[in-house]
């Protein structure tokens, strides 16, 4: 396939170079030259372009892979050109598509990407829709090709999926930061946690997060709670004590 990649971001970025093992990436837009030329220049691509008016109308696939709220802006000001259009995001329903595009859909791989560290794809899940049946199928055909989980979701999964994935990833690396403060004031690295991290994140393959609860909160250890408030000020404090009285919410109070 002749491939536009629309976004030189993170997402951006990784897809491109996972597609342009077997597919030709025949254009990158990005509103910055700079990163759009050396994306392009990653994957083997002649055309590179800050400008939405340049965007070549002769390409089988167009990836919009921007954030959010860039989407419509994006399918507005580019006329369609009957080519499929998809966009890769978790929380924007298909219909930003639909209104301009006859062939439109989503592609959203449930990932945490990030251009320095490259991605194994076939462990990725993607979950896929288009505007009609077989439009579906050609976008899970696609990232059949680069994935071996591909799931259909409608927009309203998808915009579940993105928040159990907020809380999953982006709330869960939240918390290690403000650890990596705790630790930092006493002279300790966060390495010292990774083993404690994959042990948890281990279990979670043989028991459920609520079957793998541990801590202070699940004990209802309220003398060491109490220990570790005290030394905690402000959002730490906040956060510690919202996140201990939500445990004993979920384990204890019926």
């Amino acid at each position: 396939m002749r491939i536009v990649i629309i976004g030189a971001g993170n997402v951006a970025v990784n897809l491109a170079k996972a597609l342009a093992k077997e597919n030709e990436i025949a254009q990158i837009f990005s509103r910055t030259l700079a990163n759009a030329s050396a994306l392009a220049s990653a994957v083997g691509c002649k055309l590179a372009t800050a400008d939405l008016g340049e965007i070549i109308p002769d390409a089988d696939l167009y990836i919009i892979a921007v954030k959010d709220d860039a989407i419509a802006s994006i399918v507005e000001q580019v006329p369609d050109n009957g080519a499929l259009w998809v966009h890769t995001s978790g929380s924007v329903p298909i219909d930003v598509l639909r209104i301009h595009r006859k062939r439109c859909g989503v592609l959203y791989p449930m990932q945490s990407f990030s251009k320095q560290i490259e991605v194994d794809f076939t462990e990725v899940p993607f979950f896929v829709e288009g505007c009609e049946p077989s439009v579906a199928d050609e976008i899970s055909a696609l990232a059949r090709s680069l994935s071996h989980s591909v799931y259909p979701a409608d927009s309203d999964t998808r915009r579940r999926l993105h928040i159990a994935a907020v809380f999953s990833c982006n709330f869960a690396n939240h918390l290690w930061a403000l650890a990596d403060d705790v630790l930092a004031e006493a002279n300790l690295p966060f390495s010292v946690m990774l083993p404690l991290i994959r042990t948890t994140v281990d279990k979670l393959c043989l028991l459920s997060p609520s079957e793998s609860q541990t801590g202070p909160a699940v004990r209802l250890d309220h003398a060491v709670i109490s220990k570790h408030l005290a030394m905690l000020t402000g959002d730490k404090h906040r956060i510690y004590d919202t996140l201990t009285e939500s445990i004993i919410k979920k384990h204890h109070k019926k």
